[in-house]
């Protein structure tokens, strides 16, 4: 699986590493993902996703199905609930 978040699609961005003498080599800035579970109240069930800590901070503000639902909305996931 791709280095994406399920809920915000934070994903690998490109730069540069600059030198002292201002030599440029590209580099990558990867997203802060984690691996979370989260209890789905209306089945019961837990679900796994790949998360930054930005999706956390969300899934805590508006619930998980809601995020869920955005994140589907917007084809960033794939998860049933």
């Amino acid at each position: 699986m791709a280095r994406v978040c399920q809920i915000t699609g934070k994903k690998t961005q490109v730069g540069n590493n600059v030198s002292h003498a201002n030599n440029k080599t590209k580099r990558k800035f990867y997203p802060n993902l984690q691996k979370k579970r989260f209890f789905v109240e209306s089945t019961g069930e837990w679900i796994t996703l790949k998360v930054s800590s930005h999706g956390i901070r969300i899934i805590n503000k508006i619930g998980v199905e809601a995020a869920i639902k955005k994140a589907r909305a917007k084809s960033l996931t794939d998860v049933q609930i």
